[in-house]
């Protein structure tokens, strides 16, 4: 079973969600607006992916955040500290199959990933 981790009204989210119901991949969602992001979540997709990758600083929270915010993060445990606190900031969207992570969306990346899931 695959897990899909964002938020509904990203459109780069419902590309991902179209592409998974067209080819009929069963998956979850998990909604950080809703379901939120525990400490224990975040640790276990930094296993998976490095702070860095899972850091969105091309997004319009990140932009939004202060400067002095911003500034202060150069290391896994205070990108972790800004993750916990604005769940908008991380790369959306997440798809884990257990095992691995696929971070963003591309149809081409997606297929790969289906289909060594298999």
């Amino acid at each position: 079973m695959y897990i899909i981790y964002g938020i509904k009204n990203c459109n780069t989210m419902k590309k991902a969600f179209t592409w998974l119901d067209d080819h009929h991949v069963s998956y979850q969602f998990h909604n950080y607006k809703t379901n939120g992001l525990s400490e224990e979540l975040l640790d276990d997709f930094l296993q998976l992916v490095d702070w860095q990758s899972l850091l969105n600083t091309r997004g319009t929270t990140w932009r939004k955040l202060d400067e002095s915010i911003r500034a202060e993060v150069n290391n896994a445990q205070t990108a972790k500290k800004i993750m916990l606190a604005n769940p908008s900031v991380l790369k959306r969207p997440l798809l884990i199959d257990g095992k691995r992570a696929l971070l963003g969306f591309s149809e081409e990346l997606y297929s790969q990933f289906i289909s060594q899931s298999k």
